[in-house]
């Protein structure tokens, strides 16, 4: 009978160690879990939801978010309550621009190129009294008004009549640059006494002044009716040479008669 116990007991011993020594044990804290950062809001808040049990040291483990940082964040008091359940603010972060997919560039057209803007010059003519007639204006020769000076650009782009006044000043016509042609018509009693028609180039800032001279008519004639006046030296040479001749006649006269 006692051997048979102890077959019985010994095997039934055995058989509770086990079963006592492979029971889990309880732990007193929430079993370690994986953790992932939840993604950001789209303000950028980053929110932790609390679970049962949960305290700031832990939340700290798990997130890398200080206990002083939940604090500030979230109000919370000294202690650090937690309610589960409840949204706890991790951190706030500056969302990223989202760049647009694929831009489309727009490309620049090409601009045509401008012609390039010529520069202005002035072309000035004056129409002077020729007193002397030697196509050189002297001081003392005023200018002539009633003269029309017609200006004219080669390829017929610019034509204009400017007329001239008795001002000292010639007067001025803006123009572009080019090659102009410039003919002077003279006012009525007057001839001219250089060639009327001129031809000029303009440059940008440049200014072309020309000259025209005409004589009254009243001086030609005054000059074309007074005669030369004869030498005194000649006329007396005249004289003489007659009286020598007539002197000469007489003597010859005189000589034959006596002969006889």
């Amino acid at each position: 009978m006692p051997h048979k116990i102890w077959t019985i007991w010994i095997p039934l011993l055995l058989l509770g160690f086990v079963v006592f020594f492979t029971q889990p044990v309880a732990a007193d804290s929430q079993p370690q879990v994986a953790y992932q950062t939840p993604t950001a809001r789209p303000d950028g808040h980053i929110i932790y939801v609390v679970q049962e049990g949960d305290s700031c040291l832990r939340i700290e483990l798990l997130t890398g978010t200080t206990i002083e940082q939940m604090r500030t964040l979230n109000k919370l008091d000294q202690n650090c309550t937690l309610i589960p359940g409840k949204e706890l603010l991790l951190a706030v972060i500056t969302p990223a621009a989202s760049a647009t997919p694929n831009p489309h560039v727009t490309a620049t057209p090409l601009l045509p190129t401008q012609t390039p803007i010529k520069g202005n010059g002035k072309i000035c003519v004056l129409l002077y009294d020729d007193v002397n007639g030697n196509a050189i204006r002297e001081e003392t020769e005023l200018s002539v008004t009633g003269g029309a000076a017609s200006i004219s650009d080669r390829l017929g782009r610019f034509s204009k009549t400017v007329n001239t006044t008795e001002s000292a000043d010639p007067v001025c016509e803006d123009v572009a640059e080019g090659d102009y042609n410039i003919s002077m018509a003279i006012p009525g009693g007057y001839n001219p006494t250089i060639v009327m028609n001129s031809q000029v180039k303009v440059q940008a800032g440049d200014q072309a002044t020309l000259e025209f001279g005409a004589q009254h008519t009243s001086k030609v004639d005054v000059q074309a009716v007074e005669e030369p006046q004869p030498d005194k030296s000649n006329l007396m040479l005249v004289i003489l040479g007659g009286l020598f001749v007539v002197l000469g006649i007489g003597l010859g006269g005189y000589i034959l008669f006596t002969r006889r």
